[in-house]
């Protein structure tokens, strides 16, 4: 048996300023060929399931083309364009296979394509023609078309927020199509749209939770293949950024149908579990400082680059330094320019920075101050977080800042802090600070709920915050929760 892999992954803020561009997906992965193999051998993210269930099941695999950027801002015509011709090209180029497996997200948009995947989904079913299996990894925050359905053979998405499932939904791709090739399985899928859009909300517990545990009693029943829940990407204006349930079953589309439409009449009952208490970041510091116990971690979530945010939002390091605090540090802030001015100064150097609040308003005022740089380091250091154990990062130039007792990193790539090894490249043993500031939304949880005492978001102005009330949506379809009081179904 022979697999052509491969995908394209962007999950598109349409808030963002500006498109996002080849370059971006060129700074975040560009492989081709067998490049998608030494990127993602070993490393615990989609295509590193593949890679493994493939390799275990003695499947050859074609690798084409993958492609991902940081969650930004619309993907412009021309970079869709070729992205879309890199890998219809990757797969024509494969030769005779038995099937197509790959990596997708879900919530992309491009200039004139409100549904990025179906869209390129379609032009893939039309090179593979009607009958070879096509069997799809996608994000929880997706939002789902039934495009998607109708030209995929099978869609699977991660169940858990933070995705430290993605190596395991990977694997479960390949057995799939395996399954399909042999004969052995005929998925038939079903997809429930709901009138309702979530924040960014965990699974580890409360509402999303205990969806999740409905969608695995269901996939215990026979024929059921899978049944997940899809959050949605909110942060996204089109028709219908919206939470949607797929279940697939064995060539039972009534089963299929029945389920989805019973899970996703849970999720509307339970809709107000997604609705978020709001902290400023002045009351999540106090809450930090009356925990006993160290390290409070506090979450600056509207600033989470993973959601397009620019990563150098200035609120709450404000407010930190406006309390006083000394025992604390934030990792990180995307300031390529400072961390610059503070390599060429050299370390033991004090420098007047001008620090943050460059990309959005809405993010903050820079803070002008005096500091002193502690330590330089190029950035690079491998992940130990179950979300992409594994993957090789690099920061580029950093720097670990002093600003009013305060430890700041500062970084040269935006994305967000997934683990703790960031500090520690710095010299920085978070078990030892009572306040620990990072932006992320959820998928920080993975490497820091193990080491945190306590957890605490912070909720500033900004393009991920969890407040939807608060974005100038003008194409959206009404009505819709949480903006609007709809009646479903």
């Amino acid at each position: 048996m022979r697999i052509a892999i491969g995908g394209i992954s962007h999950e598109t803020n349409t808030f963002c300023t500006g498109l996002s561009t080849v370059e971006n997906f060129k700074q975040g992965e560009w492989s081709e060929g067998e490049e998608i193999i030494r990127v993602h051998t070993g490393v615990r993210d989609y295509e590193g399931g593949i890679l493994e269930a493939a390799e275990r099941l003695n499947i050859e695999v074609a690798p084409t083309f993958a492609a991902q950027a940081q969650p930004s801002g619309t993907i412009s015509r021309e970079a869709y364009d070729l992205l879309s011709g890199q890998l219809l090209a990757g797969l024509r180029s494969a030769g005779k296979v038995d099937g197509y497996c790959l990596s997708l997200h879900g919530a992309g948009v491009a200039e004139g394509i409100d549904d990025l995947e179906g869209t390129l989904l379609a032009e893939i079913r039309e090179l593979a023609g009607p009958d070879l299996p096509i069997v799809v990894t996608l994000d929880l925050h997706g939002n789902l078309t039934q495009a998607m359905l109708d030209n995929a053979t099978a869609l699977l998405g991660v169940h858990l927020y933070p995705h430290s499932d993605m190596y395991e939904r990977g694997q479960e791709a390949v057995e799939l199509l395996q399954k399909i090739v042999r004969g052995e399985s005929r998925p038939t899928m079903h997809l429930t749209r709901l009138p309702m859009m979530t924040p960014t909300t965990t699974t580890n517990f409360g509402a999303a939770a205990e969806i999740n545990e409905l969608c695995w009693e269901w996939e215990k029943q026979p024929n059921v293949i899978d049944c997940a829940f899809f959050h949605g990407f909110a942060t996204t204006d089109i028709p219908y950024p919206t939470v949607g349930v797929i279940v697939t079953t064995e060539n039972d589309p009534e089963l299929a149908e029945h389920i989805s439409m019973e899970v996703a009449r849970q999720v509307w009952e339970r809709r107000e579990g997604f609705r978020p208490s709001l902290n400023p970041p002045e009351e999540a510091i106090r809450q930090a400082l009356a925990t006993e116990g160290r390290p409070v971690i506090i979450n600056e979530t509207s600033d989470n680059p993973g959601g397009g945010a620019p990563c150098d939002a200035t609120h709450l390091l404000r407010a930190m330094l406006d309390a006083g605090l000394t025992d604390a540090c934030m990792g990180f802030i995307y300031d390529p320019e400072t961390a610059a001015q503070a390599h060429e100064a050299g370390t033991g150097a004090t420098i007047q920075v001008r620090l943050g609040g460059k990309h959005e308003p809405l993010h903050g005022e820079p803070i002008e101050a005096e500091a002193y740089v502690k330590c330089l380091t190029d950035g690079q250091f491998i992940q130990q977080s179950p979300m992409g154990h594994g993957r090789q990062v690099d920061l580029g130039p950093m720097a670990r800042l002093i600003i009013d007792g305060i430890d700041v990193l500062v970084s040269s790539v935006r994305t967000q802090t997934l683990d703790a090894e960031v500090f520690l490249l710095h010299g920085i043993d978070v078990m030892r600070y009572k306040i620990v500031a990072i932006k992320s939304s959820n998928h920080f949880r993975a490497g820091f709920e193990p080491i945190a005492h306590k957890i605490i978001r912070a909720d500033t102005p900004g393009l991920v915050s969890v407040d939807l009330t608060t974005f100038p949506f003008k194409r959206i379809a009404h009505p819709i929760w949480p903006l609007d009081d709809p009646s479903w179904p």
